[in-house]
């Protein structure tokens, strides 16, 4: 593709959440650097118009529909990439969810159940398979898993996600420690406001949080998704190859201030 400078050359990566926001623009930047990418979400009809997007442009792009809290399914896309491109060298393990911020004991356990299983029971199936398939390929390789600012303080969100990326950050150091000896480097990006379609929805519901999620960086901006993406790339790369167990803040200065 067009543009790259092959950061991630003839790697093989897979994204999931890659129907939209972070994810999808994760797809483009990782082909556009020279990986083959598996992409991996619900939204059969927009993983298919990504993956053709990145085939017309010269990449190399496999559409995986699936759901992340379904274990056959990360299952069944692990296989799917190493059919198609022969192993898997990495993973930006990004899809996520949230909804507006409430008080806790005015959550639905409904509500607590699908924070966790996206952010929490998805990064766990994904690792679970994708660390196999990594470890056969007798190759170095890399996870990326996307935490927040919410997964190192009370960013005013709701509490369940709070508690949600604080599990990611956990689940990515101990698979650090578990696989450093072994060649599977296991970093998260501790990700601050973002303009993508969830966002979009959570102040949609909620206006008032534009101010708070703004203000809290110190640039006074939301990040775009490709500005996430990019730091994906890097530590996906060979050229983060003494970078495990970190939690890359990626937040406009959010955590700094």
């Amino acid at each position: 593709m067009a543009g790259g400078r092959g950061l991630l050359r003839d790697k093989v990566v897979m994204v999931t959440g890659a129907s939209s926001g972070i994810g999808a623009a994760a797809g483009r930047v990782f082909a556009a650097e020279g990986a083959a990418v598996v992409l991996v979400a619900r939204r059969e009809e927009r993983l298919r118009e990504l993956a053709d997007e990145i085939a017309a442009a010269g990449g190399r792009a496999l559409a995986a529909t699936g759901d992340v809290t379904r274990e056959a399914d990360v299952e069944r896309a692990v296989a799917e990439a190493v059919s198609r491109f022969g192993r898997l060298d990495g993973a930006f393990n990004n899809a996520g969810y949230t909804v507006a911020g409430g008080l806790l004991h005015e959550t639905d356990p409904e509500v607590f159940e699908q924070i966790m299983a996206v952010n929490v029971r998805g990064v766990w199936n994904c690792m679970r398979h994708q660390i196999p398939a990594m470890l056969d390929s007798g190759r170095p390789a890399a996870i990326v898993n996307t935490s927040s600012v919410a997964g190192v303080l009370a960013a005013g969100v709701s509490s369940v996600y709070v508690a949600a990326k604080h599990a990611v950050l956990g689940l990515t150091r101990a698979a650090a420690s578990e696989y450093g000896q072994r060649g599977v480097r296991v970093n998260a990006l501790v990700v601050g406001s973002t303009r993508t379609e969830l966002m979009d929805e959570v102040l949609e519901d909620t206006p008032s949080l534009e101010e708070s999620f703004v203000g809290r960086s110190v640039q006074k901006r939301m990040a775009a998704p490709e500005e996430i993406a990019h730091s994906a790339a890097w530590l996906c790369s060979d050229r983060a190859s003494f970078v495990t167990g970190a939690a890359m803040p990626v937040d406009g200065g959010w955590t700094a201030a």
